[in-house]
């Protein structure tokens, strides 16, 4: 070496970190430098830990605000993470050495110096600026040379002139050459590429390179940094002119430690060089130590076995044979991800791409997830979070997977409580699903542990130093500073279902004064369902709802007396607003304990809104459905509502309002169904809304057919076509119904006896029985 050894790479490139392994066992500098921030330099250690497995990352955040937060992902084929366990192995100094992040955070939100991902990196592709420089957008300096060279594909680019490409082994430092004249010739074009904190960094980094020349001398040093920065770094400048850049730099005081990370995260586009497209394949072709092709077609032959498709190991050959054609026509030194692709999709895929959906999913991607020691730094809830799950064997998992739960037994009902605890405190690692089976006592949840959590953790953690205390915290905070009734309710609800037994008590009496204050009927019918499923958990969480039970109580009764007035004068869009509330307030007081007297009083209220004129007809129909429904309103008195809502005297589009709450599904027209099935099951309905039709006046049936369209366009197909039979056949008198004619569909008025004889035989056959004129007939055949 001759002075210090700058080794411009691609983050998560594994070329570059095969390149950079090859140059530092060339050299063996005594000090390492690696692009990052130095505040981690205390947890450099922990690398060499045994118990840390890639992809990891550094996890950065303000004490005071952890919300603002930054990641810098290691995956092992990272070159900053190769540079650091050559180092660690050989006994070499190392340093993190970029802009602190106390400054970067805080940085972070001023359009000063750019928006939040031009922070720490540049981009995942080249490990530099993305985008087009002098326009003021971001500079992509693979993307610029990828189109001199004459592709149009920077990837491919890439992988041509680097990944496919062994450096010479007399010469391991020339690729690095290479890469620093091409960025040369770039940022003499672009400047700093459209990134204004680029020049601050760079000049932070040169200050340490010359800390570290001047301790280490100038032919034991060797930094690994993105490509794009090394023309700045070998560029002369002077120390002040440096320092006057950092100077007057924003700070905000900051914690620093390990987390894992994820394959499937580094897919995605942000922080340090994240956004590469296939991160498993190049986990790949950094592990592999020969025939990368060979072994990756392997792999997709294992997982598509595994998937009961037939794959034989001739596939296997033939798709390497494939691969090799293709790249050989296209002129590129190995077979790339493309021309794997493409040999897996004609060989193995039979040319589907529904096979390859898979295979990008699983490999191409891949649900990697690193590890930690538990030595690393934490905050004190993070640390207990990790205690539970471990307690509970709820093992964090970057794949998605669905965990059923049984409340009944203990290990699983402390998984509940973790789980919505932890969507209580913001940290959403399990989103409930609808729960198969019946019973309150079943919970379905869909897991995924995404790397973003830990920053969730760290500011929930202002609330507590476990998760029950921080989940209590919060629920305490959270009622006091509520606003809207429901919202209080929704959170009396979560109290229950997390077993916050010592926040129930301020949230319910946050929920009793602000009930007493608020007299909007809407606002207490939105309140009430929250309450009344929550009432369903005392008996499988072992909770007391008492207090509950008297706030949902006293709340229908308010809802009974303010309704009826609520109702009258409603336009149609507050009318449809209203019968929504009425459905669920239905639905709610069913559920309350020992409320005969609110199911009365509730009765008497559907009572007077089914016959007081004043309401809206979608209201008067929802009422007389509601109440038919509960048996306590007999048919015939339905039928004589129905008549008196459909009478001459009525405007269609009130009519027609009237049929739409009537004979719509609960929770919206025609949703489950029910409607459909009245109809169809009582003809006297039925023939009741043919005969209003058939009388609509032809001006009046453009405005009443939208909604009738609506109502009857939602019931399931075989129900509408039931209907569709009984009305072709025609009411007859008395509300019945009657044959169009010979050989029309449906039933007819009596029973014919020799056409119901006709299917005894098949179902002798079906039963394996034998009759006793079958048996007379053997014997005469004989």
């Amino acid at each position: 070496m001759s002075g210090p050894l700058l080794l411009g790479v691609r983050h998560h490139g594994p070329g570059s970190a095969r390149a950079v392994r090859a140059a530092l066992d060339a050299a063996r500098p005594g000090a390492v430098l690696i692009e990052g921030p130095p505040e981690a330099d205390a947890l450099l250690p922990l690398a060499a830990d045994e118990r840390m497995r890639p992809p990891v990352a550094l996890l950065a955040h303000a004490v005071d605000d952890p919300g603002r937060a930054a990641f810098w992902p290691l995956a092992a084929f990272s070159p900053e993470w190769v540079a650091l366990r050559w180092a660690l192995d050989h006994g070499a100094a190392v340093r993190f050495v970029d802009l602190p992040a106390a400054h970067s955070l805080a940085m972070t939100g001023d359009p000063t110096w750019g928006d939040e991902d031009d922070d720490d990196t540049g981009d995942g592709d080249a490990g530099e600026p993305s985008a087009v420089g002098r326009r003021g957008l971001r500079l992509d300096p693979l993307a610029v040379l990828a189109e001199t060279a004459g592709y149009d594909d920077p990837e491919r680019w890439w992988e041509d002139v680097v990944e496919h490409r062994a450096a010479p082994a007399d010469d391991p430092l020339a690729p690095f050459a290479a890469v620093a004249e091409a960025m040369a010739a770039l940022r003499e074009t672009y400047g700093h590429g459209g990134n204004a904190r680029d020049p601050v960094r760079e000049a932070y980094m040169r200050l340490q390179l010359r800390a570290a020349r001047k301790e280490h001398g100038d032919d034991a040093v060797a930094f690994v940094c993105g490509a794009w920065h090394v023309p700045a770094l070998a560029a002369r400048t002077a120390v002040t002119a440096d320092r006057a850049l950092l100077r007057g730099l924003p700070k905000v005081r900051t914690e620093t430690t390990w987390v894992p990370w994820t394959h499937r995260r580094l897919a995605r586009r942000s922080g340090y060089g994240a956004g590469i497209a296939s991160p498993g394949w190049y986990g790949h072709l950094f592990a592999a130590p020969d025939r990368p092709v060979e072994r990756w077609m392997t792999k997709v032959a294992g997982l598509l076995r595994d998937e009961d498709r037939l794959v034989s190991s001739a596939h296997v050959i033939e798709a390497v044979r494939l691969a090799g054609t293709l790249a050989a026509m296209r002129g590129r030194p190995l077979p790339g991800l493309t021309e794997t692709t493409d040999a897996v999709r004609a060989v193995m895929c039979d040319g589907s791409d529904v096979p390859l959906a898979l295979i990008r999913d699983r490999l191409v991607v891949g649900d990697v997830l690193g590890e930690v020691p538990d030595g690393a730094p934490a905050v004190p809830l993070q640390r207990d979070l990790n205690r539970l799950q471990r307690t509970l064997r709820l093992r964090p998992e970057a794949a998605e997977r669905e965990l059923d739960l049984d409340l009944r037994k203990d290990t699983d009902a402390a998984r509940s409580r973790l789980l919505h605890r932890l969507r209580l405190l913001g940290v959403d690692w399990g989103t409930p699903e609808r729960a198969r089976g019946t019973g309150t006592f079943r919970e379905t949840w869909r897991l995924r542990w995404e790397p973003e959590l830990h920053v969730r953790v760290a500011e929930a953690g202002v609330w507590g130093t476990t998760v029950l205390s921080a989940a209590t915290a919060k629920a305490e905070a959270d009622a006091l500073a509520a606003t809207a009734l429901a919202e209080i309710t929704a959170l009396a609800e979560q109290c229950l279902l997390a077993d916050l037994s010592e926040a129930l008590g301020p949230v319910m009496k946050a929920l009793a004064d602000r009930a007493a204050l608020d007299a909007d009927v809407g606002h207490l019918a939105r309140a009430l369902p929250a309450l009344a499923r929550s009432l369903r958990y005392g008996d499988v969480r072992a909770t007391d709802t008492t207090a509950l039970a008297e706030v949902a109580t006293g709340l229908a009764l308010r809802i009974c007396v303010g309704l009826p007035p609520a109702c009258a004068g409603l336009d149609a869009d507050g009318a449809a607003e209203m019968r929504g509330h009425v459905d669920t307030v239905h639905t709610a007081i069913r559920l309350l304990p020992d409320a005969d007297e609110v199911a009365a009083r509730w009765t008497a209220v559907l009572e007077r809104l089914a016959r007081r004129d004043t309401i809206p007809g979608a209201l008067r129909g929802r009422a007389a459905r509601l109440l038919l429904d509960d048996g306590r309103l007999a048919e015939d008195e339905a039928a004589r509502l129905m008549g008196l809502a459909l009478s001459p005297g009525t405007a269609p589009a009130e009519a027609a309002a009237w049929i739409e709450g009537f004979v719509g599904g609960a929770g919206g027209p025609g949703r489950d169904g029910s409607g459909g099935m009245l109809l169809v099951h009582d003809e006297r309905l039925l023939a009741l809304v043919d005969a209003w039709l058939t009388a609509v006046p032809a001006e009046a049936f453009t405005d009443v057919l939208p909604l009738l369209r609506r109502t009857f366009s939602a019931y399931e197909p075989g129900v509408r076509r039931t209907l569709g039979e009984l009305v072709r056949r025609g009411p007859a008198e008395g509300g019945g119904a009657v044959l169009a004619g010979a050989g029309a569909p449906g039933f007819g008025t009596g029973l014919d006896e020799a056409r119901a004889d006709g299917v005894l035989p098949l179902l002798d056959l079906l039963l394996g029985r034998r009759r006793a004129d079958d048996d007379e007939r053997v014997g005469v055949d004989r």
